[in-house]
């Protein structure tokens, strides 16, 4: 997925309010919509736009379904994003 359809969703509260809740590590889908007071339907929404932009990886154990941030995909946009941060300047008296 392109840089521009990432920062696209990424632009919704919900869905940041999402990958803030997994920084700390795998949750159910109850267990999010619970944290966040949502019902099913829109956690199904957002969590299936997040994973149509690989920000976030579904795992499936018995009777549940867990999800947690896919890092790797965030490490390259930071990367991306980090090549506009121009060079620091080493000599601030100049």
């Amino acid at each position: 997925m392109s840089e521009s359809n990432i920062f696209k969703v990424l632009s919704d509260e919900q869905r940041r309010q999402i990958l803030q809740l997994l920084k700390d590590g795998r949750m159910s889908a109850g267990e999010i919509a619970e944290k966040l007071s949502v019902t099913p339907a829109a956690l199904s929404y957002h969590l299936r736009i997040l994973k149509s932009a690989d920000l976030v990886i579904e795992y499936k154990s018995k009777n549940y379904v867990y999800y947690e941030i896919n890092t790797s995909v965030l490490d390259e946009l930071i990367l991306w994003v980090g090549q506009f941060g121009g060079k620091k300047n080493e000599n601030k008296n100049n």
